[in-house]
């Protein structure tokens, strides 16, 4: 039997109570399946640690979790605690030191899941986002001078390697190839005359290898508005670290909302860990309430176990998932149900042991 082992951080605010559910699926699906396991080991490194001891996790955190075949992350983020700290000091260092360089953000409407959208089909919705996860403005370059004085100056650099780029957008026409889908490339090369130029240009490099594969790119603005008029245009998209951040917010948003965001950070090569968690914050003002929609957590373990070969696995969480939404019966109140955030996890538990 073959056993993952799986760093745990459930981290903060609503966390935990999505986390758990998230594991209580994985150990299902495993019992289920007989052929694996998973060996779940939890740290309790986020803001709550942070406050104690002045690390948002232990000294020798990354060596600790490069023991592990993958990490499950819950959430980040407190008050009292400024954004970048809990940012830079935990996720960003996990993604950097373990070179988990592919961001994937699927953004698919679930039958059952609303959309604000008007006139558009289930099936109008479909695509994966491939961001770029270690550079552009998140690679943490710049300068601060003349602090306090009269002419203090901020310089935020984007960090656009030939490496990083051509990495990513190989990835992202791979998926496209294997799946028998068109790749849009999204950046703004009319406005930023280096970066984005050097992007679209290994974009058409690249693609040189793909004849096969038909490709569109959009600027980001242009592309901000056919997610919302025609999103059914969109298959497979690469785009930048920041772009990236900011357009699957808007794809979760017509894709049923934050409670039903997943993600997962990649290392293709799994040199390192890989890194899978819910993108939907910690949203302090509910923690502990037990209202958190822990789906995107599920949906996060779908991603996991199509990480490690089992995609059969993976495509029967989604269905339940989707089940779940279409029934209506047991959801939490951000889709209009009343049930809490275990009950959720017990009517996607109950769901598998049918299958």
């Amino acid at each position: 039997m073959t056993t993952h082992k799986i760093a745990v951080i459930a981290g903060d605010g609503i966390g935990p109570e999505v986390i758990a559910e998230g594991v209580k699926v994985l150990e299902e699906v495993s019992r289920k399946d007989g052929s694996f396991k998973f060996e779940f080991t939890y740290f309790p490194w986020g803001c709550e640690y942070y406050k104690e001891t002045g690390r948002m996790m232990a000294e020798d955190g990354i060596e600790t979790l490069s023991k592990f075949d993958a990490v499950f992350l819950g959430a980040v983020g407190a008050p009292g605690v400024p954004d970048h700290i809990s940012l830079w000091d935990l996720l960003l260092i996990i993604r950097k030191k373990f070179d988990e360089y592919i961001n994937l953000r699927p953004v698919k409407l679930l039958k059952g899941a609303p959309t604000p959208l008007k006139d558009v089909e289930t099936e109008d919705i479909d695509m994966v986002f491939v961001r770029e996860n270690t550079e552009g403005e998140y690679a943490g370059s710049g300068s601060w001078l003349y602090k306090g004085q009269e002419n203090e100056v901020v310089i935020q650099n984007g960090v656009f390697s030939r490496k990083g780029c051509e990495r990513v957008i190989r990835y992202a026409y791979e998926l496209a190839k294997k799946e028998g889908k068109t790749l849009t490339s999204i950046s703004k090369a009319n406005a930023l005359n280096y970066s984005m130029v050097f992007w679209d240009e290994i974009f058409k490099e690249v693609g040189q290898d793909y004849p096969e594969v038909k490709t569109y790119s959009y600027l980001v603005d242009a592309a901000s508005m056919f997610m919302v008029k025609d999103p059914k245009r969109f298959e497979i998209v690469v785009t930048s670290n920041l772009f990236g951040d900011i357009l699957t917010d808007l794809g979760a948003a017509i894709a049923g909302g934050m409670g039903l965001a997943a993600g997962a950070n990649i290392n293709p090569e799994r040199k390192f860990p890989s890194m899978f968690e819910p993108i939907h914050g910690s949203a302090p003002d509910i923690a502990g309430q037990g209202k958190a929609n822990p789906l995107a957590t599920v949906w996060s373990a779908s991603q996991l176990l199509d990480f490690f070969g089992h995609e059969d696995w993976g495509k029967k969480v989604i269905d339940v998932i989707e089940e779940v939404l279409v029934e209506k019966k047991v959801l939490t109140p951000d889709l209009q149900g009343n049930a809490t955030t275990s009950e959720v996890g017990d009517e996607v538990i109950r769901k598998i042991r049918r299958l």
